[in-house]
């Protein structure tokens, strides 16, 4: 067996993990927040009737978005602490193209569901406050 892919197979495995479970919170929270915002209410209403489990995960969003918050905190530890310690032993001189393009894929699938979740948390926690002092000011 070959020594570099065991080595390497931990990081990607977590990084693949921590990926797909932070899926729930921008499929329940954080997508139906965006549209509705953007003035999609429609398309939320027929995504919800066709998905009814995401009713259930928008019942509970205070333990989706902490889940889902810890587990993209975890992929940024395992991103830029654990993954350069794993790649130089991992990464061979033959092929350095492919760990650097999977690590760039990584990246920005990172910081894209980072973004996606900080917009989503805004418009289930902060936006809701915010416009509700605006309107009282200006009553």
């Amino acid at each position: 067996m070959n020594p570099i892919a065991k080595s390497s197979a931990p990081s990607s495995g977590l990084s693949y993990f921590l990926l797909f479970t932070s899926v729930g919170t921008l499929l329940c929270c954080a997508l139906p927040s965006l549209l509705v915002l953007a003035g999609l209410g429609a398309s939320v209403a027929s995504t919800l009737s066709e998905l009814p489990w995401l009713v259930t995960l928008s019942r509970h969003k205070q333990w989706t978005f902490a889940v889902s918050g810890a587990l993209i905190a975890l992929n940024f530890l395992n991103m830029y602490y654990l993954a350069p310690r794993l790649k130089a032993r991992a990464c061979t001189p033959e092929n350095p193209s492919a760990c650097g393009d999977a690590s760039r894929l990584s990246r920005v699938m990172l910081w894209v569901s980072a973004t996606v979740y900080a917009v989503g948390f805004f418009s289930a926690y902060l936006l809701g406050p915010i416009l509700t002092k605006l309107d009282n000011k200006v009553l």
